[in-house]
């Protein structure tokens, strides 16, 4: 069964996986967190460990439906390291399906040319990796199959930005309401 598919590598923000995870499954969507680090528990940013549904060894490309990728440090740096995650992404951006990503982490996408000519938005800083972008500082940027999310405080709207993308507007604002949101 396809799975929206959150990425986690030590030093991950927190909010930026968990506030995803909650809203797309509040939602109805099956969303997998997927540990790089070879090791189901990925200690975040702040020192939380969280026990990851899948090792990214066990995934299959055809099992991924998005590419869900949050930010912090060094959790971005580690994400834009994993050899495995560059072949999905890149296979991904080839088939133009969803590509996410928030904070600082939208420089994974950006360091490989795949925002050249995209509106995008990440952490104040690291719009520099963004190769060919145009940098808007938006809280979110939908542009054709990626959406980007500045940073922590962005997380509720990216992560509504992405149900709504797959689960529809109704979908979206019914979740926002049972969390009080609306």
């Amino acid at each position: 069964m396809k799975a929206i598919c959150i990425f986690l590598a030590e030093g991950f923000e927190e909010m930026e996986a968990m506030f995803p995870l909650d809203v797309l499954r509040r939602g109805g969507l099956n969303v997998k967190t997927v540990s790089v680090t070879g090791n189901k528990t990925v200690v975040s940013a702040h020192q939380v460990p969280v026990v990851a549904d899948v090792l990214f060894e066990d995934l299959k490309e055809e099992d991924v439906e998005m590419v869900v990728l949050p930010g912090g440090l060094p959790g971005t740096t580690n994400l834009d390291a994993h050899a495995g995650l560059d072949r999905l992404i890149m296979s991904f951006a080839a088939a133009k399906k969803p590509l996410a990503a928030i904070c600082a982490a939208p420089l994974v996408y950006g360091r490989r040319g795949l925002l050249k000519g995209k509106k995008a938005t990440c952490y104040p800083g690291f719009d520099k990796y963004l190769e060919g972008a145009e940098y808007t500082g938006n809280m979110v940027e939908v542009s054709d199959n990626f959406i980007l999310g500045k940073g922590p405080g962005a997380a509720p709207e990216f992560a509504f930005t992405l149900l709504e993308k797959l689960a529809g507007a109704d979908k979206a604002l019914e979740v926002k309401k049972g969390m009080l949101l609306a």
